[in-house]
């Protein structure tokens, strides 16, 4: 076997892709500043229990596990950034106000989440502790969905669900642990035939609403759908109200959603209210992820609403739209000409890319990657571009 192979799922990140990242990661962290949003930097491993306290099951099974060789207690590599921005709320900052924080990293899942899917993202999002008002929920998405326009991405599909109507129709009906996590898997994947077995034997109404919770999916009418055929509980009125209250403000921004979803329950053991999801044309894959999750904080002993969301760089960066390369100036080797050393200066100052010609070498300026030569002409440096043979700067 040869040593230097990766183990499946995992890649390394090349120049060119690399540096896409990198801009974009520069650039979304910008936008998340100027929002006011205040960066935290998490560590890559922590406690087990820590590191997954209120997060539910699934988040489990992705994360890699350890004996930390000091202590002897268990450590987790982290497949998740936000509880852990969850515990620096709750534990480390102490506000009582509100706080914006947001973050970027590597994560480590044990199981890749989708086919083709790296099992290391590189996660950034940003969350909104403190608020509990749909207020919040809407400065969240419009962020996220400002963020892919930065991205380059600008007819991302934005769908909106609210795990709110399936845990009332849980708890009022009094379903079992074992029936809710068997009708959840079934709702997930939209498995209608499954469904029908599994509500069999359930109360009349729950079964319906169950039933028709699958095709609760479209437009701005699958909540009038909603209102008419579903039962009238309180948490189910409100969930609506809060989705239409999201809706509304959104459109008058001009960001728009586009979709509903009511069986839409991913992260149902860890949000508590409104979840969110964005995809790109072809791309079978969220591309941006988020919700409310204000049981989390409470997890951690000091209850907080919270709201957030979370897109992986490396696949958003494969979706933004090919930039023109910046130019690459090559130097001479000349150290001890100070006019030279004050040239180069200025350009890297200016954030251009200058590579000095080391001596002792063959190199060619395509290897370079150099469209432009700095040349000396009476007395001073010039840019020269090398496919115009021309002038292009000082």
């Amino acid at each position: 076997m040869r040593r230097w192979i990766l183990p499946e799922y995992i890649e390394d990140v090349l120049p060119p892709e690399a540096d896409r990242i990198e801009r974009l990661r520069r650039e979304l962290l910008d936008l998340f500043r100027v929002h006011g949003y205040e960066q935290v930097m998490p560590p890559l491993l922590e406690y087990v229990e820590s590191l997954l306290t209120g997060t539910g099951h699934d988040l489990d099974l992705k994360t890699f596990k350890l004996v930390d060789q000091i202590s002897g207690r268990m450590l987790g590599v982290r497949a998740d950034i936000t509880p852990q921005v969850a515990r620096i709320d709750a534990h480390l900052l102490n506000r009582s106000g509100i706080a914006r924080l947001c973050y970027t990293g590597s994560v480590l899942h044990a199981l890749p989440s989708g086919t083709a899917q790296t099992r290391e993202p590189l996660q950034i999002g940003a969350e909104l502790y403190g608020h509990g008002g749909v207020e919040s929920d809407i400065e969240i998405q419009s962020l996220m969905i400002s963020a892919l326009h930065r991205a380059g991405i600008e007819h991302a599909r934005v769908d909106l669900g609210h795990v709110g109507v399936f845990e009332a129709l849980m708890r009022h009906h009094g379903v079992e642990e074992e029936r809710e996590s068997d009708l959840f898997q079934v709702l997930q994947t939209k498995d209608v035939p499954a469904l029908r077995e599994l509500v069999a034997g359930l109360d009349a109404g729950l079964a319906r609403a169950l039933l028709l919770l699958p095709r609760l999916y479209g437009g701005v009418e699958v909540l009038s759908e909603a209102r008419r055929h579903l039962p009238g509980l309180p948490e189910i009125a409100t969930a609506l109200d809060q989705l239409e209250a999201i809706s509304a403000a959104l459109s008058q921004a001009g960001q728009g959603i586009d979709c509903f979803d009511l069986a839409e329950l991913r992260g149902y053991h860890y949000h508590s209210a409104v979840v969110f999801a964005a995809y790109a044309r072809g791309r079978p894959n969220a591309i941006a992820l988020g919700g409310r999750y204000d049981e989390v904080g409470k997890a951690f002993g000091r209850a907080r609403p919270a709201t957030g969301f979370t897109m992986d760089l490396r696949a958003l960066a494969a979706l933004t739209p090919e930039r023109s390369a910046a130019p690459r100036v090559l130097a001479p080797y000349a150290p001890a000409d100070a006019t030279l050393r004050e040239a180069i200066a200025r350009l890297r100052g200016t954030g251009t890319v200058v590579i000095v010609d080391l001596p002792g070498h063959e190199s060619t300026r395509e290897a370079l990657g150099c469209t432009r030569e700095l040349v000396q002409r009476d007395g001073h440096w010039l840019q020269i571009d090398l496919e115009r043979n021309e002038t292009a700067g000082k």
